[in-house]
C-alpha cells in the first residue's frame, strides 16, 4: 500500500510530505482548493505523462516521490527481483524540469516512464470520476469483465496467439503469390549453377593454368636460351668455366715468391669455378626439364578461354568466378527449400489457428461463467444504491469474426424499470442511474481486486442524501481490507471515512499555495460541517456533523 507521499514544486505545492495508512482516507476541499493535485502527483509518480505546467511558477523542477509497502504484494517483488532491484520496499521518484524533460527511478535506479506504468499496474488501481463515460463505450465492458474474472492474463495470451496467427498467415499469402517469380528465377539459377559445376574451376586453378599458359607458350624460347647459356659457362671450347680453369692452372704454376701475393686471386678464381659450374648444372637441369607440348598448351589456353567467358557472361573478374558459383549454389538451395518453407509455414498457421480456437473457446467459457457472476453482484451493489427495481445483466455473444480480443461480445445490459426488457446501458441509463450503476461496477471490480491500494476520484457523483451515505459505507468495507483514498464532494461519504485529509489553498503574498492535512477529530467535525452548511456554521450546522461522524464512525461495517 501507499505509505508516504511526498511533494515538492508541483502546481501549487511548495512542499508537502504526507504519511498514509490502510483503511479509507476522504480528500475533501473546496472547488478547485487543489485536490486534484494530490492524484496528479501520485499519477505522475506511476508513469502518467507530464508536461512543463506541472512545475510550480517561478520553480526549475517538480521533485515528487511515493513510497509503498509491498510485504502483501508478491507480484510487484517478482517485478522488482526480475530486474535486480532490491524487493524489500518500493519508492518511485519522478522529476519534471521547467522544460518539460523527465527523470524516473526506481528503488534509487533510473527507470524508464514504460517500467513505471508497468510496476504501477501491481501497486494502485485508480478508478477515475469519468468512468460512468466510460461505459458509454461499449468496448471498455469486455475489459471490465475481463478485469473482473481475473482474465487479463488469458486474454493478453490470445491476443498474442492472434498477431503471431496473423502473420504467420500473412506471410503464407506472400509466399503463395510470389509463387511464380520465385520459379522462374529458380529456373534460371540452376541453368547458371550446371553451367558453373561443368566448367569445375576449383580455388586456385585459374593461377595455375595462367602460370602453366605462360610457360607452355615460352617453352621453345625457354629451351634455346637456357642451352646456349649453358654452353657460355662450360663448353670445352671457349665456355667460361674452360677459361678459367685455364688462368687459374697458369696462375698456379707461378714462382713460389709470387703466389703469397695472387692468394686472394686464387681463391676468388677458385669460387667462380665453382659458380660457373653449378649454373652450368642449373641449366642444363632446366634444358632437360623443358618440355614443347602443344597439345597441353591449346587444352590449357581453351580452359582459360571458358574461364573468362563464363566471367564475361555473368559480369565478374575471372578470379570471381569460384565465389559466384558458391553465391548461386547457395541462393537455389535457398529456394529449393522454399516448397518446404510454404509447408512449414501453411503447418505454423494451421497450428496457430487451432491454438487460437482452443483458447478462444476456454476464454469464452470463462466469460459467459464470470458474466453471470457479475451480473448478481452489480444487481445488489444497485439495492444498496436505491435502484432495487432495476435489473443488470452482462450479455456475451458471440463475434463475426475472430478478433485479438476473442470471439466474444460483451454488452451491460439495464431495465430500469419492472417488466421492461433489458437494454444496452448506452441507450437507457440517465446520468444519475448511470453515475450509480458506474459506482456499483466499480465497488465490485475493487472487491475483486488483488490491488489493496485503490483511488476513487469523485466517482460519487451523481448521487445525494441516504444513497450517498450507503456509497461511504461502500467504500469503507473495501478500505477495511486494504487502502482506499476517495476524492469527494459528499458529507456522507467523507463521514464514513478513517482518516480524513483536508485540503485548502491559501493566497501568499503574490503566491498561491495548498496545505494538505490529516485532520482531527474536532477538524473533521468543522469540515463536514463545512459541506454540509457552506461557509458560515451555524451551532445546528456543527451539531448535525457531529452527529454524522459519532454515527458513522459507531455503526458496524
Amino acid at each position: 500500500m501507499l505509505t508516504q507521499l511526498a511533494i515538492r514544486d508541483y502546481a501549487i505545492v511548495e512542499h508537502l510530505e504526507l504519511d498514509l495508512t490502510h483503511g479509507m482516507t476522504a480528500i475533501t476541499g473546496e472547488t478547485g482548493a487543489g485536490k486534484s493535485i494530490l492524484l496528479g502527483a501520485l499519477g505522475l509518480c506511476l508513469g502518467e505523462r507530464a508536461d512543463a505546467g506541472s512545475v510550480r511558477h517561478g520553480s526549475e523542477r517538480t521533485d515528487l516521490s511515493a513510497r509503498f509497502d509491498i510485504q502483501h504484494l508478491p507480484a510487484a517483488s517478482e517485478w522488482l527481483s526480475s530486474r535486480e532491484l532490491p524487493s524489500d520496499e518500493c519508492l518511485l521518484r519522478r522529476v519534471v524540469t521547467a522544460s518539460g524533460r523527465s527523470k524516473a527511478w526506481i528503488n534509487g535506479q533510473p527507470a524508464t516512464i514504460s517500467d513505471l506504468k508497468a510496476l504501477g499496474e501491481h501497486l494502485v488501481q485508480i478508478h477515475g470520476q469519468h468512468a460512468h463515460q466510460a461505459l458509454m463505450r461499449e468496448e471498455t465492458h469486455l475489459a471490465l469483465l475481463d478485469d473482473y474474472a481475473g482474465l487479463r492474463d488469458t486474454a493478453q495470451q490470445l491476443a498474442e496467439t492472434y498477431r503471431d496467427w496473423r502473420s504467420a498467415n500473412r506471410r503464407l499469402k506472400q509466399r503463395k503469390e510470389a509463387g511464380s517469380e520465385v520459379e522462374a528465377k529458380r529456373q534460371l539459377l540452376r541453368y547458371q549453377v550446371e553451367e558453373l559445376d561443368q566448367l569445375g574451376l576449383a580455388e586456385g586453378e585459374l593461377q595455375t593454368l595462367e602460370e602453366e599458359q605462360h610457360s607452355l607458350a615460352h617453352a621453345d624460347e625457354t629451351l634455346r636460351e637456357t642451352q646456349f647459356a649453358a654452353d657460355c659457362c662450360a663448353s670445352d671450347e671457349g665456355g667460361a668455366l674452360s677459361l678459367l680453369n685455364q688462368a687459374y692452372t697458369h696462375l698456379s704454376a707461378l714462382p713460389g715468391s709470387d703466389k703469397g701475393t695472387l692468394f686472394n686471386t686464387l681463391a676468388m678464381l677458385s669460387d667462380a669455378r665453382i659458380q660457373v659450374e653449378e649454373a652450368a648444372s642449373e641449366l642444363n637441369r632446366l634444358a632437360s626439364t623443358t618440355e614443347l607440348d602443344p597439345e597441353r598448351l591449346a587444352w590449357v589456353e581453351e580452359r582459360l578461354a571458358d574461364v573468362h567467358r563464363i566471367a564475361r557472361k555473368h559480369h565478374v573478374a575471372p578470379e570471381e568466378v569460384c565465389a559466384l558459383h558458391a553465391e548461386l549454389s547457395r541462393e537455389v538451395a535457398e529456394l529449393d527449400n522454399s516448397e518446404n518453407d510454404i509447408e512449414a509455414l501453411g503447418a505454423q498457421v494451421a497450428e496457430l489457428r487451432e491454438r487460437y480456437r482452443r483458447d478462444a473457446k476456454h476464454l469464452s467459457e470463462g466469460r459467459q461463467k464470470a458474466a453471470v457472476r457479475l451480473g448478481k453482484e452489480v444487481q445488489q451493489q444497485l439495492s444498496f444504491l436505491a435502484m432495487g427495481k432495476a435489473r443488470f445483466e452482462v450479455e456475451v455473444t458471440p463475434r463475426d469474426t475472430p478478433a485479438a480480443e476473442g470471439v466474444d461480445q460483451v454488452h451491460f445490459l439495464i431495465s430500469a424499470n419492472p417488466g421492461q426488457p433489458a437494454r444496452p446501458l448506452t441507450k437507457v441509463a440517465s446520468g444519475g442511474e448511470l453515475s450509480r450503476i458506474s459506482l456499483a461496477i466499480q465497488v465490485v471490480a475493487a472487491s475483486h481486486s488483488t490491488i489493496p491500494s485503490l483511488v476513487f476520484d469523485e466517482v460519487d457523483v451523481g448521487v445525494s442524501g441516504a444513497t450517498a451515505e450507503i456509497v461511504g459505507q461502500l467504500l469503507r468495507k473495501l478500505g477495511e481490507n486494504g487502502q482506499v483514498m476517495t476524492v469527494t464532494h459528499l458529507p456522507q461519504v467523507a463521514a464514513q471515512a478513517h482518516q480524513h485529509l483536508h485540503i485548502e489553498k491559501h493566497a501568499r503574498r503574490d503566491t498561491t499555495l495548498t496545505h494538505m492535512a490529516l485532520l482531527d477529530e474536532q477538524g473533521r467535525v468543522s469540515e463536514l460541517a463545512r459541506m454540509l452548511g457552506g461557509v458560515k456554521l451555524s451551532d445546528q450546522t456543527l451539531a448535525h456533523a457531529r452527529e454524522m461522524l459519532n454515527a458513522s464512525q459507531r455503526q458496524p461495517h
